[in-house]
């Protein structure tokens, strides 16, 4: 029973720290995921000098034929233009400070899944102008409902105040509602007239065929056009690659709690079972055994218990990881508001992190070890003739 419940404790202390893992695995999955193929695109480019204060002047030169180019290269799926100035959205209840993006409809659902977000409205409709897509906190916000009329004010290109009357052509929702509440959209055909560029434009957001390749491709893309700004997801977007890095050291900080707090049940259950066989170790010593094995012995009995548990844990965490990695877990339970106020959906699908593997295996085998050094010096403290009297 004493071996039983050490195994059973090592299998569900390993279970919940894989569980952990696999979990943080997944949501940092699925906001790099939503960063890339529902906001920022894998990599963008700007003039040099646009991103200092977002000044309308700044256009890509030659952004036509840049565009055209980078859309032909191998491993782009897709560049889509976006024409984009800082303003205010004024309505009869107040207004707020926004990033008006003007954009080419079509490209723009493929590129952002913009069409996807929609909760309320339609798509933007080629036979009218001047419509608008707003997120759906910044339309509870601003009290702003479908068709509701909204004035758009900002600086053209050559710094003359100009404003534009536009009503709402739909809401939309996404997994990021600070990016909902900070953002509209447009037709770019009638923002870049308001802004006096023409058929300009000061970005281009590209999606690649893989992952991977974003480095490359970011590489070639510099040396093509030095006089280019050209960052990717991790350049424009820090904080998530930061929280990506951050929330693998804090999984591993994770487990280690847990596998300290397995480690006191270990040495409870090992000297319970030094202070039962006191007489056993008394005749082992009396009959002249080395300390030394004696404390190989204890080390290697906690070891074998350690690992028959292993394998019972790493295959209860595999295939309740696979259940939710294809099913997905809901995490609504803690408050959508708050998820996507970190930018993250509802759906997590964790995924087994067999990558840390064996970071984890290290773990335990650690804790084995250091969780036999108090039982087994408490074995070798024992005085034959003492021990044999119990």
């Amino acid at each position: 029973m004493r071996s039983m419940v050490i195994i059973l404790s090592i299998a569900v202390g390993l279970f919940a720290g894989i569980a952990v893992l696999a979990l943080y695995k997944g949501m940092m999955k699925s906001r790099v995921r939503t960063l890339i193929y529902a906001e920022a695109g894998h990599l963008q480019i700007h003039d040099s000098n646009f991103k200092k204060d977002y000044d309308p002047r700044y256009v890509i030169i030659n952004g036509s034929k840049i565009i055209k180019e980078i859309a032909s290269a191998p491993g782009v799926l897709l560049a889509a233009p976006r024409s984009i100035t800082q303003g205010m959205l004024a309505t009869t209840t107040g207004s707020a400070g926004v990033q008006i993006n003007g954009v080419i409809p079509e490209l723009e659902y493929a590129v952002s899944q913009l069409k996807r977000k929609i909760v309320e409205g339609a798509k933007f409709n080629s036979a009218k102008k001047n419509e608008v897509l707003i997120g759906k906190k910044l339309a509870d916000k601003m009290k702003l409902k479908l068709r509701s009329k909204l004035v758009l004010t900002f600086t053209d290109s050559s710094g003359t105040i100009v404003s534009g009357a536009f009503r709402v052509a739909g809401i939309f929702q996404s997994d990021n509602a600070p990016l909902d509440e900070k953002n509209v959209y447009v037709d770019i055909k009638d923002l870049n007239a308001l802004l006096s560029i023409s058929y300009a434009f000061h970005e281009i957001v590209i999606l690649l065929d893989r992952d991977e390749d974003v480095s490359s491709i970011q590489d070639n893309l510099r040396r093509r056009y030095p006089g280019l700004l050209i960052e990717s997801w991790r350049e424009i977007s820090p904080e998530t690659d930061l929280l990506v890095k951050t929330t693998n050291q804090y999984s591993y900080i994770i487990m280690i709690i847990i596998m300290i707090a397995l480690a006191f049940g270990i040495i409870n259950t090992m000297l319970m079972a030094i202070i039962e066989r006191t007489r056993e170790i008394g005749m082992m010593l009396a009959l002249g055994i080395n300390r030394l094995r004696l404390f190989t012995l204890i080390l290697l009995e906690t070891i074998f218990l350690t690992l028959a548990g292993t394998p019972i844990g790493i295959l209860a965490a595999w295939l309740i990881i696979n259940y939710y990695n294809k099913k997905g877990l809901n995490l609504s339970g803690l408050g959508e508001e708050m998820m996507s106020s970190f930018g993250f959906g509802m759906i997590i699908y964790p995924e087994f992190p067999i990558d840390k593997l064996a970071g984890v295996l290290i773990i335990v085998i650690a804790t084995a070890i250091i969780s036999c050094l108090f039982p087994a010096l408490r074995a070798l403290m024992l005085q034959p003739v003492v021990a044999l009297r119990r």
